[in-house]
C-alpha cells in the first residue's frame, strides 16, 4: 500500500461535496467513494457548512458607518500646509518658518 500525499481541495469543491452530503440522497461512505475523500472529511465539511450557513444568514443589515477619518480636519490640515508652502517656497514645511 502507498502512502497518498496530502491534497488541498478547492473551496468550491468542499462546498460541492458538503451540499451533496445536506440533501442526504446518499450515505457518507457512499459520498466517499465518489468523490475520493474520507467520510469523516465529509462530516467535518457538512458541520462547517451548516454552522457557516447559520452565521451568514444570521448577519442583521448594518447601517453605514461614518468614516474612522474625519475629512473636515484633513482638509483644513491641507489647506494650512498649503498655505505655508505659498509664503515660505523654500522651506520645508515641518518648520514654523512664518
Amino acid at each position: 500500500m502507498t502512502k497518498r500525499t496530502r491534497r488541498n481541495h478547492s473551496p468550491a469543491f468542499k462546498t460541492k461535496v458538503a451540499l451533496a452530503a445536506v440533501k442526504g440522497e446518499k450515505t457518507l461512505a457512499q459520498l466517499a467513494q465518489q468523490f475520493d475523500v474520507h467520510p469523516n472529511q465529509i462530516a467535518i465539511w457538512r458541520s462547517q457548512l451548516l454552522e457557516g450557513a447559520a452565521a451568514v444568514l444570521g448577519r442583521r443589515a448594518i447601517a453605514p458607518a461614518e468614516p474612522a477619518i474625519n475629512v473636515k480636519t484633513l482638509h483644513a490640515k491641507i489647506g494650512k500646509l498649503t498655505l505655508v508652502n505659498d509664503l515660505c517656497p523654500g522651506r520645508s514645511a515641518r518648520r514654523d518658518c512664518c
